[in-house]
């Protein structure tokens, strides 16, 4: 399994904005995971789970981990529910630069979705490559 130093890649002597997160940011955490708002959120209540560990890829977490993830994610879910009234979600990870990854430590995007906040919703994540996104 690797993990990569927490520093930012770009600059050695910066380090990881979400091994630093103050307390204060964080509206939930456990053993392994903590969850914050979005500081630049694509809709209202827009969350990130990220791994206590810094580890950019999903793929070297742990077991322990995923599940923590899967967990909060889950609750996260029904908590924008009853705060927001909202039952549509995007839920994402940026998986390495070409993914589109530009801060290095795993983090899931939990991002609750409006009737319309988008004129046409369709494709939806399919968008990370525009051309290709509509196929009906």
């Amino acid at each position: 399994m690797t993990t990569q130093s927490p520093e930012h890649p770009a600059n050695s002597s910066k380090p990881c904005i979400f091994c630093t997160i103050p307390a204060d940011r964080m509206i939930d955490r456990n053993e392994d995971v903590m969850v914050i708002r979005d500081a630049f959120p694509v809709n209202h209540g827009h969350t990130l789970i990220i791994p206590h560990r810094h580890v950019q890829s999903y793929f070297d977490t742990t077991p322990a981990e995923r599940a923590s993830i899967e967990q909060v994610l889950f609750k996260h879910r029904n908590l924008l529910i009853e705060e927001l009234g909202v039952t549509d979600f995007n839920i994402g990870i940026n998986d390495g630069p070409l993914a589109g990854q530009t801060v290095h430590h795993l983090h899931v995007h939990l991002i609750p979705r409006s009737k319309g906040d988008m004129d046409d919703p369709r494709g939806g994540v399919r968008y990370v490559i525009p051309s290709k996104a509509r196929y009906w």
